[in-house]
Parts: C-alpha cells; sequence; structure tokens
C-alpha cells in the first residue's frame, strides 16, 4: 500500500513541478517582454508587476511538493544525525507528521480564505485580475505534499518498527 501512496505522490508531484516550471517561462517571458516594451518602445506591458507576483504565487505553490519528494528542502540534523537508527526513523517521522497536520490546515485555510476573497469580490489593484483563484492554488498544491508527507511518514514509522 505504502508503495502505491509513493507512486501516486510521485506522478502528482511530477505533475505539479510541471505547471511551476511553466510559470517560470511565463514569468521570463513576461519579464522580457516588459523589459523590452519600456526600453524600445516606451511603453511597459499593462500589470506586468501583479502578474509576476501571481507567477512566483503559482511557482512557489506548485513546486513544493516536488521539492519535498525530492528532499530538497533545508535541514538541520546536528542532533538527530547522532540517534541510533531507529530513534531517527521516529523523530523523521514525528517532523512528517507535523509537516502533514501544518500542510493540511493550510490546504484548508487556503480553501476557505480562497473563498471570501471570491464571495468579496476581491481583485488586483491594476489589472482587475480575481485574487481568489491563486489562493485555490495554494490550497489545490497542499494535496500533492500531504501525499508525500504521508508517505515519508508511513515509511519513517514502518523503518522505528522494524527490528
Amino acid at each position: 500500500m505504502i508503495e502505491r501512496l509513493d507512486r501516486l505522490a510521485q506522478v502528482f508531484s511530477r505533475w505539479v513541478s510541471w505547471v511551476a516550471g511553466l510559470g517560470v517561462v511565463a514569468m521570463l517571458g513576461l519579464t522580457v517582454a516588459d523589459v523590452i516594451g519600456i526600453k524600445a518602445f516606451k511603453s511597459p506591458v499593462p500589470g506586468a508587476i501583479e502578474l509576476v507576483a501571481f507567477l512566483g504565487i503559482i511557482i512557489t505553490a506548485f513546486s513544493i511538493a516536488y521539492t519535498q519528494q525530492q528532499k530538497a528542502h533545508i535541514q538541520v540534523e546536528f542532533f538527530v544525525l547522532r540517534l541510533p537508527p531507529r530513534w531517527r526513523a521516529g523523530v523523521a517521522a514525528f517532523t512528517s507528521l507535523l509537516g502533514l497536520i501544518l500542510f493540511v490546515l493550510l490546504c484548508w485555510q487556503s480553501f476557505e480564505y480562497g473563498t471570501s476573497l471570491l464571495v468579496a469580490g476581491e481583485v488586483s489593484m491594476t489589472s482587475r485580475i480575481p485574487v481568489y483563484p491563486f489562493v485555490y492554488a495554494i490550497a489545490f498544491c497542499c494535496i500533492p505534499v500531504c501525499l508525500v508527507l504521508l508517505v515519508e511518514c508511513l515509511k519513517s514509522i514502518q523503518k522505528a518498527m522494524a527490528k
């Protein structure tokens, strides 16, 4: 069962990381177009600053799961490395569980906040772009992160319980 969840988490994480990659390409293209527009035509791309900010949200949110899966987040393990292997696995399980709780709460609260923005009709200042889809994107991106953390937690528990 853990292997199936792991495979699902890997596929889901890769898919959302592609969206983050497309966001980087879009941000690059928009920035280049804005600079060329300013320098060559004395006319910037309207709303470029807001669009770059929204693309930053997309890039960050959609890359968290893959980064977690690749263990590319910064970890400070000064004390943990001195523990016996079973204790290390227990600490890893506890840490993954705390992360899972955090991202479940983030998903829930992002969804709630997105709904309140939708109801209020909140839009960006200059471009009038609705804000709620980006908050919903954050909530959506918490799902693959939760899957990755669940798999990590289960694998660590398995290691801690092994003889």
